[in-house]
């Protein structure tokens, strides 16, 4: 039997408070960057491993740096004077069975790949340097990865919530971002950069959007051109963002809210390379967005990031993306629920389908039935805890986002 609680939600939702901040730190973010360089290593890792041993062995690629580099600005293009440090830690399994795995080698060569995939205006080569900090991990932990059992013991005391759906300010925040990064608002704004962050405070029912994004400097002639090409992209954004509030009744656009006219370079967003990376801002790995895409302040948070953990003991990635899952689930499955909440708690040693505690608050449509509503999530949590062997083998696949 396992320790799962069904009860309903008692206290003032999200969209029901006053006030509510929403944020999402975008593709080219610093911290975003490292979050989805450690995870796409992770998953290289896991692969690598499946291939050689049939199996995923130890590994946390979850505590990366990313160090500014150095730009001098110009209308019209700039250089770099000093590239970008990428470090890449923590722990892998190096050698197992008497095999080597050349993890260093893999690590340096998945963040490029990723580099040159997303960054289009980064050279991976050229404008970085990296340093690969991977070391064996502990026995104990790697221990649990010798073991013959189908279902591998949580490698940590830790715990974790999701929940859905999301709220119309959070709807808006993250497909704003997304908007902004898509291949169809590139190919109109190509000088703009990557690194977006959008932050949503809705008051009542009105959503104001600040967000930043860098223009490339190489085609911005002049603070006049600048200023023009701003005024372009606000109105796209702007129009776009009221197609996304859904019942909120007005949202409003600013970009680059630090611009001043007047005061040339001083005064506006330039990138070379179209991230803050560049000179302004460094990145680590767990402060990025969390497993839905979003830091929502008004919401729970879990003890964890999930970025670059492995996808098959540490239920600090593992229980972060299921918690989530298991809250749509019931929300898309489950009669008269109208928003649902889901914690799960692991205790270290003990088996991942196994959890100390599963947790569900749900906000009821009208009356609804209690015990069938019981019932009935708590059949779907036991379903999915009893297939999280092919659940951990999609995140070891890449085949959930965690940030």
């Amino acid at each position: 039997m396992r320790a799962i609680s069904v009860e309903t939600f008692r206290s003032q939702r999200p969209s029901e408070q006053r006030v509510e901040v929403v944020e999402r730190k975008g593709l080219g973010h610093p911290d975003s960057i490292c979050d989805a360089v450690a995870e796409a290593i992770s998953i290289a890792l896991s692969q690598e491993y499946l291939r050689r041993f049939g199996r995923v062995l130890h590994h946390n690629i979850d505590k990366g740096l990313l160090i500014a580099g150095a730009v001098e600005h110009d209308f019209g293009g700039g250089r770099q004077t000093q590239p970008m440090r990428l470090i890449i830690g923590d722990r892998a399994t190096i050698e197992f069975r008497g095999e080597r795995v050349a993890v260093g080698d893999l690590a340096i060569a998945t963040a490029q790949d990723w580099m040159r995939t997303h960054l289009r205006h980064v050279d991976p080569v050229r404008h970085l340097i990296y340093e690969s900090a991977l070391a064996a991990g502990s026995r104990e932990l790697s221990g649990i990865f010798s073991r013959e059992s189908a279902v591998l013991g949580a490698n940590d005391t830790s715990a974790a919530v999701g929940y859905f759906p999301l709220t119309d300010a959070e709807r808006a925040v993250l497909a704003t971002e997304r908007y902004l990064n898509s291949g169809e608002f590139k190919g109109r704004f190509p000088d703009t950069g990557e690194d977006v962050k959008v932050l949503g405070v809705r008051t009542q029912d009105r959503l104001q959007l600040t967000i930043a994004m860098p223009l490339i400097e190489k085609c911005i002639s002049d603070e006049a051109a600048y200023f023009d090409r701003k005024a372009e992209i606000v109105e796209a954004v702007t129009r776009f963002a009221e197609g996304q509030r859904g019942t909120l009744a007005d949202v409003q656009v600013a970009l680059n809210h630090l611009d001043r006219r007047g005061r040339g370079l001083d005064g506006v967003y330039l990138s070379l390379l179209g991230t803050s990376a560049e000179d302004a801002d460094s990145g680590e790995v767990g402060r990025g967005n969390r497993v839905n895409g979003l830091t929502s302040l008004n919401r729970p948070a879990s003890a964890e990031a999930a970025p670059g953990k492995n996808p098959v003991s540490h239920v600090g990635k593992i229980y972060n993306v299921l918690a989530f899952r298991l809250a749509e689930r019931i929300y898309r499955e489950v009669r008269g629920v109208t928003e649902v909440w889901v914690w799960l708690c692991s205790r270290i040693g003990e088996p991942i389908d196994q959890p100390a505690v599963a947790a569900v608050q749900y906000a009821p449509e009208g009356d609804g039935d209690f015990a069938t509503i019981q019932r009935l999530t708590t059949e779907l949590i036991d379903a999915e805890l009893s297939a999280i062997t092919d659940f951990t083998r999609d995140l070891a696949a890449g085949r959930y986002a965690v940030s």
